[in-house]
């Protein structure tokens, strides 16, 4: 074999063996990359939070008030639709009245037969007081009489006889002064019933009235009719109670929304903050109002508390209407100029055995609160450091806009990278949440 026909053997094999060197440190290097986990990070910034509780309600007017009818009857008229505007007092509809009418005229007649035998009596009680008056003049002057008959009798001058005769009539006398003050009284008894019966007349004829007076339904304030619930012809039925009829809006220009808020968002709000609003009517536009009160009357619906969160707002071009649905946003606090740590970093855990994962909150000194309770705002976040390693830090918490969280205390700066997820050939793993602002890639 001549020298160039071994070197170009000797060349080859010398080429081989570098292909297969080759082969192998790529291999192995793609397989340290693919078992290394990949991470998910973002940069910590320093901005200004505002958190809120954000829910759906209900537009509805100040006051609403029911008209109803206290009177059964057909309608006759009918002088308010739906969006007119009344005023106290204003005709909303007529009931027939024919029936009531009658029952004035009867009532009233009544009344005056009543007063008529009133006028009767009263002569009745004035005639027993004369007869009375005369009865006892008479059996005065009688037993004047009799004391001298009396007398004489003794004195021997007038007969046992005519002494008698005298005695007789005074007795008489007496018994008819009785039956006068009798007829007296009977005649003030009679008089009496009279007057109580006048009375329930005069009753039944007021009740006839204001049943005739309920036949014309007004309005009981100024506002806007927002129901109507009758047509003429229709029969109007009030037994067990009174019919609604009517719904009056009051002053539409001011209103108010009824926020649903969960149980969990009401030690938050305050009376009095500033809150916003939107509609689907006006999607672009926002809508601005301030808390008056929470109710104190909750709703449970799936086991769901709920409070109504009462929100009034100006009203003054009627834009928003009874009844919309709101979309509301009520701030419960504000930090300016603080460091935001990503909602993402909150929840990540890293993916690796228990005893590990204890060993580095033993090292780098987590408190148990912080690593499993997350007791007074305490939880763990994780720092990228050197060479992709990652670093558990206990941080506290203030408030959250649902993608950043204030940092209150932790060993967290500006610029620190923090991790908000994991990923290893089988795609992302770990905890994650929804993130919102910038971040950077795997690494």
């Amino acid at each position: 074999m001549s020298l160039r026909e071994s070197y170009g053997k000797h060349k080859k094999a010398y080429l081989a063996a570098a292909c297969i060197i080759v082969i192998i440190g790529v291999w192995a290097y793609f397989r340290s990359r693919t078992d290394a986990p990949k991470y998910m990070t973002a940069a910590v910034r320093r901005g200004s939070i505002t958190a809120v509780v954000q829910a759906t309600g209900t537009i509805n007017p100040l006051t609403t008030v029911p008209v109803g009818s206290y009177v059964s009857g057909t309608v006759k008229y009918i002088f308010a639709d739906f969006n007119t505007r009344v005023k106290n007092g204003q005709v909303l509809a007529q009931l027939d009245p024919a029936i009531y009418e009658a029952q004035v005229i009867q009532a009233r007649g009544n009344l005056q037969a009543a007063e008529a035998n009133l006028s009767t009596l009263q002569a009745n009680v004035q005639v027993a007081a004369a007869n009375l008056t005369k009865a006892q003049a008479n059996a005065k002057y009688e037993l004047a009489a009799a004391k001298r008959s009396q007398d004489l009798f003794s004195s021997g001058v007038v007969s046992a006889d005519s002494n008698d005769q005298v005695q007789s009539t005074l007795g008489q006398s007496q018994a008819e002064v009785k039956s006068s003050e009798a007829a007296l009284e009977q005649a003030k008894a009679q008089l009496a019933q009279a007057k109580t019966q006048i009375m329930s007349m005069q009753g039944a004829l007021d009740a006839a009235q204001t049943n005739l007076k309920y036949t014309t339904i007004v309005s009981p304030i100024d506002g806007t009719v927002v129901v109507r619930n009758i047509d003429v012809g229709q029969s109007v039925a009030a037994t067990l109670q009174a019919p609604n009829v009517f719904s009056v809006a009051q002053d539409l220009t001011r209103m108010q929304v009824y926020a649903a808020t969960d149980e969990s968002d009401t030690g938050n709000i305050r009376t009095g903050i500033p809150v916003t609003f939107q509609v689907d009517a006006f999607p672009n536009d926002v809508f601005h109002g301030r808390v008056s009160n929470i109710r104190l009357n909750p709703t449970t619906v799936q086991n769901v508390v709920t409070y109504n969160t009462v929100i009034d707002f100006a009203n003054p071009d009627e834009k928003l209407l009874p009844g919309e649905t709101a979309y509301v946003t009520i701030p419960t606090g504000h930090a300016e100029d603080t460091v935001e740590i990503p909602n993402p970093a909150l929840t990540f855990k890293p993916q690796m055995q228990p005893a590990a994962l204890q060993a580095l909150y033993k090292r780098y000194d987590i408190p148990r609160e912080a690593s499993t309770t997350h007791l007074g705002g305490w939880q763990t976040v994780w720092k990228l450091g050197p060479n992709d390693q990652i670093i558990p830090v206990a941080v506290q918490c203030g408030i959250t806009d649902y993608n950043n969280t204030q940092l209150l205390q932790g060993d967290i700066k500006v610029g620190d990278v923090l991790v908000t997820a994991q990923q290893n050939t089988n795609g992302p793993s770990g905890t994650r949440a929804p993130f919102m602002g910038g971040g950077r890639g795997p690494r």
